[in-house]
């Protein structure tokens, strides 16, 4: 794997790539050069047919807090023109990281502000220790969250995106699991490992085209009209499933009481 400033980018033998923001002095925040790196890291994943997997995660005591103050200072003296190519590259890796082929599991502590919970809202998955904080806090300095907005109203609905959004309110961990920001809260970080093992098993029993597909169901067919034409869309989908290597195998494997050749 590809060595970087600001993140660092594992593989295990099992097929599981771990990401992870590697700015800890700085609370992990973001700047040019970290989506920068992040970008080129998911491109790096999205390439590897053997992963399975990918983890995002926070080194230190905080996932993300967010833009970094001195990234932000500097864009005041851009041009808009500047500061639109510059948004772009988030919304690019963002969208890089919704649209990746293998599942992602966010693994949440500490804090994620802003573009932090934009991270974990772009991801399958997320688990959060108690007591991390969330806030799209961006009103308070003038701003909006623009660039992560499509990802975190994907994963709480409009109703409480425009709450949230408006208001800055800090949320903890349990009110995030409540909303859909996150699936799993857990108490501590023993909790979080067995979590963690708990959900890779699950994304190792699944096959790797099955689970890209299924992500691209929700991706299609999220908020459009149930008509004929949807449902001969979906119809076509499961049956060419169906007749797949791994539709064939995962059948077979069913018949025969054995495990499907993903799995090992």
């Amino acid at each position: 794997m590809a060595e970087y400033e600001t993140i660092t980018l594992d593989a295990t033998p099992g097929g599981v790539a771990i990401l992870t923001l590697n700015r800890p002095e700085r609370r992990n925040a973001f700047n040019g050069q970290v989506i920068g790196e992040l970008t080129d890291a998911l491109e790096t994943i999205e390439e590897q047919d053997g992963l399975r997997l990918v983890i995002l995660r926070g080194a230190g005591d905080v996932f993300s807090a967010g833009a970094d103050l001195k990234w932000m200072e500097a864009a005041q003296d851009w041009t808009r023109e500047d500061n639109e190519e510059d948004a772009m590259a988030l919304a690019v890796m963002l969208k890089k990281l919704a649209n990746l082929p293998q599942m992602t599991l966010a693994l949440v502590q500490g804090a994620a502000m802003g573009g932090g919970a934009g991270l974990v809202a772009a991801c399958d998955v997320a688990v959060a220790m108690s007591g991390t904080k969330f806030s799209f806090s961006e009103v308070k300095l003038g701003l909006t969250p623009a660039t992560i907005s499509p990802f975190v109203i994907e994963a709480i609905g409009p109703r409480w995106a425009k709450a949230l959004f408006v208001t800055a309110e800090v949320f903890d961990a349990g009110f995030a699991e409540k909303i859909g920001l996150v699936q799993y809260t857990v108490d501590d970080s023993q909790a979080m490992t067995e979590m963690e093992e708990y959900l890779a098993g699950l994304a190792m029993a699944a096959a790797p085209g099955a689970v890209h597909d299924a992500k691209r169901l929700v991706a299609d067919f999220s908020g459009a009209p149930i008509t004929d034409a949807l449902s001969r869309e979906s119809a076509k989908r499961i049956a060419a499933r169906r007749v797949s290597d791994e539709g064939r195998e995962g059948l077979s494997a069913f018949l025969e009481k054995r495990k499907p050749n993903w799995t090992t």
